[in-house]
């Protein structure tokens, strides 16, 4: 077996430093190549960097600088004459700054949302021109939605739950949004979804979706646009509380309470009858007695008629 002889020292290392610089060179190219995004409102104020800036002890009648929106589209330009017209799309809404070449918009509008191209050329040393810088930024423009509209149709209402379709809508913003629904905190599948736009380049959405509530229940519409959102919820309630009816008593229960009614009428009619008599029957004897003794104690008593008798003799 042979063994080849291990590398030296030296040079492995400038193997492994020679691997960092190449890595370090292709994340500075992919840094370079990703474009700068800003963000802004509708309405608002936006500034764009450009990639040069004009050094105190030059002049700008030195360069010639556009600002131009993909596709060729003159947003600001200045050269050696001074400033050159712009589209009619930016006409008094855009402004550079003459010394570090920042353009800024205002107010800013939908149709401005796309990537802008900052060039920058001199013309100092001879009249052929070289460029300086050639940067491009985007610009990603946002309109906010309004607040969710939250609405609900009861089409089926009973007493164990109410079929209802509950719909949202939202309008006027800006880009594409993506539109949400919640049921008390748990995400529901909308069954139709629809988003619009309009002449504006706005958009409208809409969506909506068949729920059974069996109490009443929370549901939230969320709508979310270039990392801004806004939502609105919305109380489900279930408004027919009505009583379950009792199932009716079986054909033996209804047997057997007959029976007992009838035994107990039965009972109060026997006890009618033959109660008085067995009553009588006990009180009269005593009842006689006394009469008899008081016929006894109104007789008059017989010695005084005797007595009576013979003083008449």
């Amino acid at each position: 077996m042979v063994c080849l002889p291990a590398a030296p020292p030296a040079l492995a290392l400038r193997r492994w430093l020679g691997l960092g610089l190449f890595m370090l060179l292709c994340l500075s190219l992919g840094y370079a190549l990703e474009k700068k995004t800003f963000k802004s409102k509708v309405g608002e104020k936006i500034g764009l960097p450009c990639c040069h800036e004009i050094p105190s002890s030059e002049s700008l009648s030195n360069y010639r600088v556009y600002w131009q929106k993909t596709p060729k589209v003159v947003v600001s330009a200045y050269s050696e004459e001074g400033k050159m017209p712009s589209d009619k799309q930016f006409e008094n809404r855009t402004e550079m700054d003459l010394r570090n070449l920042t353009l800024w918009i205002y107010p800013v509008e939908i149709l401005d949302n796309g990537s802008y191209q900052c060039v920058v050329q001199n013309r100092k040393l001879s009249q052929n021109t070289f460029v300086v810088c050639d940067e491009t930024v985007n610009l990603s423009v946002t309109a906010d939605f309004s607040t969710p509209n939250v609405t609900a149709d009861i089409f089926n209402n009973s007493c164990e739950s109410a079929e209802m379709e509950v719909r949202c809508s939202s309008h006027g913003g800006f880009p594409r949004p993506k539109i949400s629904g919640a049921l008390n905190n748990k995400s529901v599948e909308w069954n139709d979804s629809l988003v619009s736009e309009s002449s504006f380049k706005l958009y409208n959405v809409t969506a909506k979706v068949w729920i059974s509530v069996t109490e009443d229940t929370n549901f939230t519409c969320s709508v979310e646009y270039n990392g801004f959102a806004t939502s609105t919820s919305l109380l489900l309630k279930k408004t027919n509380d009505c009583v379950v009816p009792t199932e009716p008593p079986s054909f033996n229960v209804i047997i057997a309470s007959s029976i007992i009614i009838i035994i107990f009428l039965l009972a109060i009619t026997l006890a009618a009858r033959y109660l008085p008599r067995y009553v009588c029957s006990h009180c009269c004897k005593p009842q006689d007695s006394v009469e008899e003794g008081m016929k006894e104690c109104t007789k008059p008593p017989m010695s005084a008629k005797v007595t009576s008798e013979t003083s008449s003799v």
